[in-house]
């Protein structure tokens, strides 16, 4: 039999991104390759998300344009997976006939032998699981960047905020063991990976079932332990259960990175309340004064819901008033949108959406403005830089190439013939703008990597980046 190609789309956070990567790396174990870029895959996964409010159109949308094209290429498959296939289950094959295999996400695991039982049986596979068998991280994986890798250090979720069907689609809080994400990390370095970061819907709960409150913050040193390992992330962290002993030890392991994205939500302490956030505005701001008074250079980001079920205009008028005093590098802002099965969907008080998209409108306008001013300040000085794929180049005509800095910004400079990604280069910002800064002097130091090796290795040729799986079953 020819071998058969695959495509993986992915919706959605970083979880996702993590889960999509050990997809990719089951089907590569499976003896499937990856589709090139201008050629229709032989097999298209959908990992999906169901946060938003347009989830389900943009994935039925989807599905619609495929249809034809699996018409036209008999022995074509297609399976969806991820949150919106744990929530809707059996009507994704009910509205999409042509969908080959359903599976939840609690039993990525199972993809490859449900693609097979689907064109053995020559009908749809359902299967989603209500419990996790096996943390994501214990399977095999295709990473998409050399020099970055993620890992996840838990699984669930135990909050019970009002606007998030996440915890009932990925299940109660699970905690990997330190020594199988420890050993993971070592196997990524050992890859050539400089960069890490700890996954969990909430990171710095990580050790509550353990009853160790101190356990996120002794990982985050046992990470500064890991030789060769560069810098260290997490995301994303909850205010309730953020301790001054994190802050600690942010402060106190240098490949800890010097950024915080810590979602706010709502300044509003009655919008809170509705919103089942364990904490308040002054708790909050609180956090963000001690982050920064230990790490004074720290880049703080968020998340902010506009317009929740019963926000007055000075409910609004105090979350613009946090974003003024915690001056966010940056912010993700979300208009609010009903998701069934939330209670906020049947909550009071729904906000008409031309006054949501009004305040949305100011609150991005606010923010703008604070990211600005807080980009100006870097300007003139030195950044290290760990040059990126994602980004790309700037500006073709310019030869610039796009690296992240230490906090996280995103930093456009003026590159060489020599500098690939995964590469490490220090330079001077220059000029800054809302979303990303510029470096357009000389480069002032340039140092090589394995990671940036490792990107010039002919990947066309089938060789992925990626390992086995580290770890145990979870239970």
């Amino acid at each position: 039999m020819d071998t058969r190609t695959y495509e993986v789309v992915t919706y959605g956070c970083q979880m996702n991104e993590h889960d999509s990567e050990r997809l990719a790396g089951l089907l590569e174990g499976a003896g499937y390759v990856r589709a090139a870029d201008d050629a229709q895959a032989d097999v298209v996964v959908f990992n999906t998300c169901a946060v938003r409010e347009n989830a389900d159109n943009r994935l039925y949308g989807n599905l619609g344009h495929l249809l034809p094209v699996k018409k036209a290429h008999p022995g074509m498959q297609i399976a969806v997976g991820g949150c919106l296939a744990q929530k809707d289950r059996g009507t994704i094959t009910a509205k999409a006939p042509w969908v080959d295999v359903v599976f939840g996400t609690h039993n990525i695991g199972s993809l490859p032998a449900l693609l097979d039982r689907a064109r053995h049986n020559a009908e749809a596979q359902v299967e989603i699981l209500e419990a996790l068998e096996t943390f994501p991280s214990t399977l095999p994986t295709r990473r998409e960047s050399p020099y970055a890798g993620w890992v996840s250090i838990s699984v669930g979720c135990n909050n019970t905020c009002t606007f998030c069907i996440v915890p009932s689609l990925r299940g109660r809080e699970r905690n990997r063991r330190a020594g199988d994400i420890l050993a993971e990390v070592r196997a990524l370095v050992d890859d050539g990976v400089l960069e890490v970061t700890l996954l969990g819907q909430n990171v710095n709960s990580y050790g509550s079932d353990l009853g160790d409150r101190g356990a996120f913050a002794a990982l985050l040193r046992a990470c500064g332990a890991v030789e060769g390992l560069e810098r260290v992330r997490f995301t994303s962290p909850h205010p309730k259960d953020f301790t001054d002993d994190v802050i600690a030890a942010m402060a106190e392991t240098p490949n800890v990175m010097p950024h915080l994205h810590m979602p706010l939500q709502s300044g509003s302490d009655a919008v809170l309340r509705r919103m089942q956030r364990s904490y308040r505005q002054e708790r909050f701001l609180g956090i963000v004064s001690r982050v920064r008074d230990a790490i004074p250079d720290a880049a703080i980001t968020t998340d902010v819901i506009v317009g929740f079920p019963g926000e007055t205009e000075a409910d609004f008028a105090e979350t613009l008033r946090v974003v003024r005093e915690a001056r966010f590098a940056s912010a993700f802002t979300f208009q609010y949108s009903p998701r069934p099965g939330t209670p906020a969907a049947t909550m009071d008080g729904q906000v008409p959406k031309a006054v949501v998209q009004e305040r949305y409108e100011r609150l991005v306008a606010l923010q703008e403005e604070v990211s600005w001013a807080e980009n100006r300040a870097q300007v003139g000085r030195r950044v290290e830089l760990l040059v990126a794929t994602g980004e790309g180049r700037k500006d073709a005509g310019t030869g610039r190439l796009s690296g992240r800095a230490r906090d996280n910004r995103l930093v456009h400079f003026a590159g060489s013939p020599q500098v690939r990604p995964g590469d490490v280069v220090e330079t001077v910002v220059t000029y800054a703008a809302p979303h990303h800064l510029l470096a357009e002097g000389p480069l002032l130091a340039h140092r090589r990597t394995r990671a940036g090796d490792a990107f010039e290795t002919p990947r066309a040729a089938g060789v992925p980046l990626g390992m086995p799986g580290v770890g145990v079953p979870a239970g």
